[in-house]
């Protein structure tokens, strides 16, 4: 049995108050599929071009693990010159992706290849965080600590994304104090008979190609998954509800800390209730056998 998934709306293009009213006030994803076309981005931005403009750096690499007491908040589980990665992705699948990089800030030269949108979002105009991953690797499931509202850009290839509401977080095994479901779900693939809860959930999903746009808004979970090997970029917005503000601003400032001195203090033993807390929580809460 697969997850119950619902295409994502596609557009050509939108105006900006008609994106505004449909689907930011609304809170509901949407794929813009020529937003980026009149950008230099549409024809530059390929691997090779990255290769070429940034081969030098040296860039923090991610994998699948799981997340073990032993790693910081989002630390690096390796480091690559960025020409070597983009070898690596082009002659192989990998798990090594590059998160929440700002490659922007190393290769200046790359802000003058996209345009800030005009779409009736009031986007946070610091430098734009790059993401690359190999064919087949995978970004585990997770909502953003900060609950913005998301314009996601793919380029180079495609990117297959599936989103959850809000309102499908008692479905999908939340660990507590974190962002982020049990990292033992393949949400490929998930066993229904392990994991019930699931049969409840009702996403989205949307493979983008190069250079489209998927508007995620605030708190929606999303799970990636890099079909070929490619790159993507997002530019945020801040939460529009109040609520979510308090959260993020709850997430920054105590949550992250709390627990990182819990892994520090109970080590993997703090990992290990976490996860356990999330199969019992969401089984007592829907009334399944715990």
């Amino acid at each position: 049995m697969s997850l119950h998934l619902t295409e994502i709306e596609r557009v050509k293009s939108i105006s900006k108050k008609d994106f505004y009213n449909n689907y930011v006030k609304k809170q509901k994803p949407v794929v813009i599929e020529k937003l980026t076309e009149d950008w230099p981005a549409y024809t530059k931005w390929k691997l090779a071009y990255i290769k070429n403009i940034a081969g030098d750096k040296t860039v923090p690499l991610y994998d699948d693990r799981p997340v073990s007491h032993k790693d910081g908040f989002n630390e690096a589980h390796a480091t690559m010159k960025m020409a070597d990665y983009i070898d690596l992705l082009e002659s192989k699948p990998t798990n090594y992706r590059i998160f929440l990089y700002n490659l922007m800030k190393e290769v200046p030269s790359l802000k003058e290849d996209f345009r800030w949108p005009d779409i009736g979002l009031r986007l946070v105009k610091q430098l734009p965080m790059l993401f690359f991953g190999g064919e087949n690797s995978k970004v585990f499931i997770h909502y953003d600590i900060d609950f913005s509202n998301i314009l996601h850009f793919h380029f180079n290839g495609k990117k297959r994304c599936v989103l959850f509401a809000p309102d499908q977080t008692p479905y999908l095994y939340k660990v507590p104090h974190a962002l982020i479901s049990r990292e033992d779900i393949d949400f490929d693939n998930p066993d229904m008979q392990k994991w019930p809860a699931l049969k409840q959930a009702k996403g989205l999903v949307a493979n983008l190609e190069h250079g489209e746009m998927l508007y995620m808004p605030e708190g929606y979970w999303h799970y990636m998954k890099y079909v070929t090997p490619g790159f993507s970029m997002s530019l945020r917005a801040f939460p529009r509800r109040p609520v979510n503000l308090l959260k993020a601003v709850y997430n920054v400032t105590i949550m992250r800390y709390f627990d990182n001195a819990m892994r520090r203090f109970k080590g993997q033993q703090w990992i290990d209730y976490k996860n356990r807390q999330a199969v019992v929580r969401t089984h007592k809460n829907l009334n399944l056998p715990v």
